[in-house]
């Protein structure tokens, strides 16, 4: 994949398209994706791929919308609105990775992150088997793929990484077979640390392992978390244009929101991360001044 990043126009308020599924819970999928793009400076658009009837507790049932459907939804969006950078989540189907592929190929935007869905925390399927192939074809058309430990391993057709030098070494062959940017992530490792590293064996980083690495925080509330991820990678890369740089500020922002997941109390399985940490401790930090001056 050849490096985009010489045709992004930075932006202060970049314009972020995240194509994905939905939870009502609003922890992960699109509504994840939403909060995470504001909660890092961008203006967040949102298609559709499937409906999820899903919780905290896991997924009931899994609705995906005509292929007709989700392309004129993004053909609505690209013919109107100039996108900056594009966050890809849950796919589900062969026929809506190949639409979103050929939408790919007539609309490029300058960033696009994939974030290959396979599998929810609670243990769910979110990806046909069937269409395991179409997704690993899809990768080479990206800029950043963000899979978890096992996603990674499925996709190389491996066993899981049991060790973080084990996770690297797949991120490796991942990025030489696909010439993209591997975002290797150590969360579902149990090391004391929750490591993530850019890997890219393309020459396009400034070294081929840009690591990160902050402490492991303790709280079951983890819904969501790479949706999360990806799509705030996404957003600090339009304004930014450094993965590096962006992998940094995006971490810093993660291990508040997980910090203060337990905080937000919503539902009785793994509860979402809290996107809006920071805003909700100015405004309380505001409102605790404008009271003192009373």
């Amino acid at each position: 994949m050849t490096d985009q990043t010489s045709q992004l126009a930075l932006r202060q308020t970049p314009r972020i398209l995240s194509i994905a599924g939905t939870d009502p819970t609003g922890g992960a999928g699109i509504q994840a994706d939403l909060k995470s793009i504001a909660a890092n400076g961008g203006y967040g658009m949102a298609v559709i791929s499937a409906l999820v009837a899903q919780n905290t507790r896991g997924v009931r049932s899994v609705h995906t919308p005509p292929v007709a459907f989700l392309r004129a939804q993004l053909n609505a969006v690209s013919d109107d609105v100039t996108i900056d950078a594009v966050k890809i989540g849950m796919l589900a189907q062969l026929d809506v990775i190949t639409e979103v592929r050929s939408w790919l190929m007539e609309c490029r935007p300058p960033v696009v992150v994939l974030d290959p869905v396979m599998v929810a925390t609670s243990g769910d399927r979110l990806l046909d088997r069937s269409a395991e192939q179409a997704l690993r074809d899809l990768i080479p058309q990206v800029d950043l793929v963000t899979p978890n430990v096992p996603e990674l391993a499925v996709l190389l057709g491996e066993h899981p990484a049991a060790t973080w030098a084990e996770a690297l070494e797949q991120g490796g062959r991942l990025s030489a077979r696909t010439g993209v940017t591997v975002l290797v992530k150590g969360g579902h490792l149990n090391e004391t640390s929750c490591p993530d590293a850019l890997v890219n064996t393309q020459g396009l980083l400034s070294h081929s392992v840009v690591e990160v690495a902050l402490p492991r925080i303790r709280t079951r509330n983890t819904h969501g978390t790479g949706c999360s991820l990806s799509s705030a990678m996404a957003t600090v890369q339009a304004r930014t244009g450094d993965w590096a740089q962006s992998l940094v500020e995006v971490k810093d922002w993660l291990q508040d929101a997980l910090a203060h997941a337990d905080d937000l109390e919503v539902g009785q399985g793994n509860g979402p991360i809290h996107h809006f940490h920071q805003l909700f401790a100015r405004a309380t930090a505001v409102s605790t001044l404008t009271a003192g001056v009373r």
